[in-house]
């Protein structure tokens, strides 16, 4: 406990919240450690308690403010003090660095903006628990003109029908599409059943004359790309 200027015992993080948003408005963000950064995410999920246990618990569960983010619903409910307002601001969060980085690419000639495509994907990707398959469809002029995710699976696996990704090709009258999926386990070493299904989906689009420009797989670190290393 600690005095308040009224001489009243007040609990030790009486006025933290205010000091430490000051500190971050006067500052900004980058001489904040992550727990702080979170903790002020909790602010708007659980009022009045010192949510800064529950910050590092998170960080300690998850590793890092990515792994945080990207956490699936009943994993964070697993951690101590964690409810369903603390899982729906991660959701938020979320959605916002998705759109952000979405807006990079979206409606713009992508092969021109790899990094940016790669960058995306891995702020979409890289830090899942489970496996995603996305598929990003192109028009005659390399515009991304829709990004969609076909599938989710398991940690290890994910079911793709080259029939149904022809179909959505044809649908939305794409001329190319990228394909891209996660490794939750960091590793961008395509699978042999990764190799395959791309091989498949390669022939189920060659025959309505729609191309595979590239299949990419999001890890951590680089992203891995079939067509650099030889697979389209």
């Amino acid at each position: 406990m600690v005095a308040g200027p009224d001489g009243a015992l007040r609990p030790h993080y009486w006025g933290h919240r205010q000091r430490l948003r000051d500190r971050f408005l006067a500052g900004g963000h980058a001489a904040m450690p992550e727990y702080e950064l979170l903790e002020l995410l909790l602010f708007n999920a659980i009022p009045k308690i010192d949510v800064k246990p529950l910050a590092k618990r998170l960080l300690a569960a998850f590793g890092d403010l990515n792994g945080v983010v990207a956490a699936l619903k009943h994993r964070v409910l697993q951690v101590e003090g964690a409810s369903e307002r603390v899982y729906l601001q991660l959701r938020i969060i979320e959605a916002f660095a998705h759109r952000m980085a979405q807006s990079t690419i979206l409606h713009r000639e992508v092969l021109s903006s790899w990094d940016a495509l790669i960058t995306y994907c891995r702020t979409a990707m890289a830090h899942r628990e489970i496996e995603q398959f996305r598929i990003l469809f192109l028009d005659s002029k390399n515009i991304l003109i829709a990004d969609e995710e076909q599938a989710a699976g398991t940690v290890n696996h994910v079911p793709v029908y080259p029939r149904e990704v022809a179909k959505r090709a044809l649908e939305l009258n794409a001329v190319s599409i990228i394909l891209v999926h996660n490794h939750p386990s960091g590793d961008t070493t395509p699978s042999r059943a990764d190799i395959d299904v791309t091989a498949n989906i390669v022939a189920a689009c060659c025959a309505i004359g729609v191309s595979v420009h590239d299949h990419v797989i999001i890890g951590k670190g680089q992203g891995y790309s079939f067509r650099q290393n030889g697979f389209i």
